[in-house]
């Protein structure tokens, strides 16, 4: 097929300006409509102007919304907010999670971590107390905290130490001006409290876990009642010792102590050895009279019933026996003895001497 230039019936994308073209007219018209819209929109966006009243408004409705969009804050797990209204608390403390608050300046939020544990030394300073590195085993007493007096008038060297964390961020911010003193202070004012009310053996001895409990729970009740917003963990005893200017004496009376409970408990010994055997040896002696006490009445009871027996068969035949009775007795009297019996019948027939001796003799032979 052969396209001629010059022949606009046979071209079938048709000639410039030919309405027969698909994709309309080309060349020149195409150019005008570009720039045609170009200057409209060069037109349009002449006439905005920021400092025009609507315009303005608009961006100032757009930086205000951005402005109330900063409010959201996150509070972590680990974590209490705390709101400030022109930097004052609102009396309210936020649970972990996503909350919104006024945006500053009108509005701000605290997040404090209240899971730390904190610790307070109250008689001793430790290597961390004293602005040493964590690996030094520096430690100083502190005298006119660890001295207390307990109540057998004797002075105790005492050192413990306070664990706490925050129960709510608010008060703990807010109500006090110094939570770590305030806590350090009360610690010691309620164990010298305790200490004051036992004596300094109770102590040194089993008194430990029950001054820590007991502390524990009145500094805890103490602290409720300012609202300072912490929360006691526990409270331990370091040492509880004598102060070291008697500790050579107290020493020796311990030494004495510790000598009087070892005779005790070898008096206690010897006791628990003895009184045994004795109460078995009564229990035994005991039971010994009462075995003869028992025998002696049986046999007075048969002897009784014997002679009330015989008494009535006296009365129901009384010859027989009295025959009965008197046979009984002789056999009683000449059983088993050696007996010579002599015939008198006359007097006649017997030798003035008799061998008694020999006779006997013979009879046991």
């Amino acid at each position: 097929m052969n396209w001629n230039k010059n022949n606009n019936d046979n071209n079938p994308w048709g000639s410039g300006g030919n309405s027969n073209n698909p994709w309309g007219s080309g060349g020149s018209n195409n150019n005008m409509d570009f720039e045609d819209s170009i200057k409209k929109a060069r037109d349009k966006f002449g006439k905005f102007k920021i400092g025009g009243p609507r315009n303005l408004s608009i961006l100032v409705l757009i930086g205000f919304l951005l402005w109330l969009a900063t409010g959201f804050y996150r509070v972590e797990p680990d974590e209490q907010g705390v709101e400030l209204l022109f930097g004052k608390w609102n009396n309210k403390t936020t649970e972990p999670g996503l909350h919104y608050f006024f945006p500053t300046p009108i509005g701000q939020t605290i997040t404090p971590k209240v899971e730390v544990i904190r610790k307070i030394n109250v008689g001793f300073r430790s290597a961390s107390d004293l602005g040493f590195s964590s690996n030094t085993n520096a430690e100083r007493k502190v005298i006119e905290e660890s001295l207390m007096l307990t109540g057998d008038q004797n002075i105790a060297d005492v050192a413990f130490t306070v664990l706490y964390r925050i129960k709510d961020a608010g008060n703990f911010l807010f109500k006090l001006r110094n939570p770590e003193l305030t806590v350090k202070d009360m610690a010691e004012s309620v164990v010298r409290e305790v200490v004051g009310q036992r004596d300094l053996q109770f102590l040194l001895t089993e008194g430990r876990q029950e001054v820590e409990q007991v502390v524990r729970n009145g500094l805890q009740e103490v602290l409720d009642g300012y609202e300072s917003g912490v929360l006691i963990q526990s409270v331990q005893l370091q040492s509880v010792d004598p102060p070291s200017q008697v500790i050579d004496a107290f020493d020796e009376v311990q030494r004495a102590r510790q000598d009087k409970e070892r005779l005790v408990n070898e008096a206690n010994t010897y006791l628990n050895r003895i009184v045994p055997n004795a109460r078995g040896e009564a229990a035994k002696l005991i039971e010994s009279a009462r075995a003869y006490k028992e025998q002696v009445v049986k046999q007075a009871e048969g002897v009784a019933q014997n002679f009330i027996d015989v008494y009535n068969s006296y009365k129901d035949a009384k010859e027989v026996t009295r025959r009965r009775i008197y046979l009984e007795t002789l056999r009683e009297v000449l059983e088993g003895k050696n007996k010579i019996i002599l015939d008198d019948a006359g007097g006649q027939g017997v030798v003035p001497y008799l061998p008694l001796n020999e006779i006997k003799k013979g009879s046991n032979n």
